[in-house]
């Protein structure tokens, strides 16, 4: 069943990449008590992932603050060392928190994975992003297969006006 506006953002452990290395994340520590953007991708240094996706949330990090946001989180299914050498290389430090769902659990308890195995991918996250305020989900845009639209950081301000 996929996760729907009103629905509290499901317990997991995600990791995300320390000056330390590999540190864990729980899900209902990170999103208590503050409003967070979340953004979903099917997979690190893929093109429009890389082009545009997190470009958008890094570009746009203070508008979206400045409208009440308290943190900006990148998630995908690959390794955290994988997410962290992303968000170096694209200048999201600072900006967008990058959290690896290495094992797709997260995403799954969403609802919104998919089956990239014909790219040789694997199971990977939906593209979709969420705005979740206090743990429960207030925004969700899921795009259709091969779009790229309503999880942008434009859309996702435009339902913060």
């Amino acid at each position: 069943m996929t996760i729907s506006v009103g629905d509290k953002v499901p317990s997991a452990t995600l990791m995300t990449m320390t000056d330390s290395g590999p540190a864990p994340v729980h899900t209902d520590e990170f999103f208590a008590g503050r409003t967070v953007a979340l953004f979903s991708v099917p997979g690190a240094f893929t093109p429009t992932c890389s082009a545009k996706h997190l470009p958008g949330f890094i570009d746009h990090a203070e508008e979206l603050k400045a409208k009440g946001v308290d943190e900006i989180a990148c998630i995908a299914v690959n390794d955290a060392f994988v997410m962290g050498a992303w968000g170096k290389s694209a200048g999201a430090d600072g900006k967008v928190t990058m959290l690896a769902d290495g094992n797709g659990s997260f995403s799954e308890a969403l609802g919104l994975t998919m089956d990239a195995s014909k790219f040789g991918m694997g199971k990977r996250g939906q593209r979709f992003s969420v705005l979740v305020k206090d743990g429960v989900v207030i925004e969700l845009n899921i795009e259709e297969p091969g779009a790229f639209r309503v999880s942008s950081a434009e859309h996702l301000l435009g339902q913060l006006a």
